[in-house]
């Protein structure tokens, strides 16, 4: 068994079905994932900063850019909305996607984007790029690709859980379908379809960023696939590795 499956079976074991038991198993985690999430799209997030807001809803002698606070608190938001969402099953549709971003990014939009239309919650109106290669959707095909995309998610057999969250995420930035935080939202997204299917949620830590980009761009030049999945099984067992080690211990 290579240490990816052990990951998974050691998530599975634990028979997740409630929002309770679901926040008990990401104990500490939720913190981890928030905070690598941040410090890839912005440099100024902390893990100290990220745990006093998520243990304590507040920080003590802050002097850094409001954004930031905003940014950490709505992603411990984000976050105790899934829990919900995954004891109710919500599906992974556009509601939910929307709903997500909407968390992720309220009060951060800044006054160009507000001045031209663009809301949290909803798809952009306006051409955004990201990327070396300059990807996006075109703001009108928006709509219309994330319901083809959400749509080819359906009916996945477990035992493909990686590989359709890996082609989610890669799809998902590659359309680029918000005015922003589209990188924060896809990586919630997919750890949240990963929970719906019974998979370990993956942090992609931000020291990989550079792997991780590297990954993203052969979708989006080759839509080559194979890198993003290698690169998320590395994750994963990255991710897990304490717990894994913690469990054979307690084996032996």
């Amino acid at each position: 068994m290579t240490a990816y499956e052990k990951a998974v079976a050691l998530w599975q074991k634990r028979h997740i079905t409630t929002a309770a038991q679901l926040a008990e198993a990401l104990n500490g985690h939720s913190i981890a994932f928030a905070y690598h999430s941040g410090k890839i799209e912005n440099p100024n997030v902390t893990y100290s900063d990220t745990r006093d807001i998520f243990e304590r809803d507040g920080v003590s002698s802050y002097t850094g850019d409001l954004r930031t606070l905003f940014e950490i608190r709505n992603a411990k938001e984000a976050g105790e909305f899934l829990l919900t969402a995954f004891e109710e099953r919500r599906p992974l549709d556009a509601a939910l996607v929307c709903e997500v971003q909407r968390l992720l990014t309220q009060n951060t939009y800044d006054s160009r984007r507000w001045q031209l239309g663009e809301r949290p919650g909803e798809y952009k109106r306006h051409d955004y790029v990201t990327g070396k290669n300059e990807i996006g959707a075109a703001p009108e095909s928006v709509a219309e690709e994330m319901a083809e995309l959400l749509a080819e998610l359906t009916a996945v057999p477990m035992d493909k859980a990686l590989v359709a969250a890996a082609y989610f995420h890669a799809k998902f930035e590659n359309i680029h379908p918000f005015a922003d935080g589209n990188g924060r939202a896809g990586r919630l997204l997919m750890n949240y379809f990963l929970l719906l299917c019974d998979h370990p949620p993956i942090i992609i830590h931000e020291e990989d960023r550079k792997a991780y980009y590297a990954a993203l761009e052969a979708w989006d030049e080759r839509q080559e696939l194979e890198p993003l999945l290698l690169f998320l099984r590395e994750q994963t067992v990255k991710t897990w590795k304490k717990q894994m080690e913690r469990e054979e211990r307690r084996s032996s």
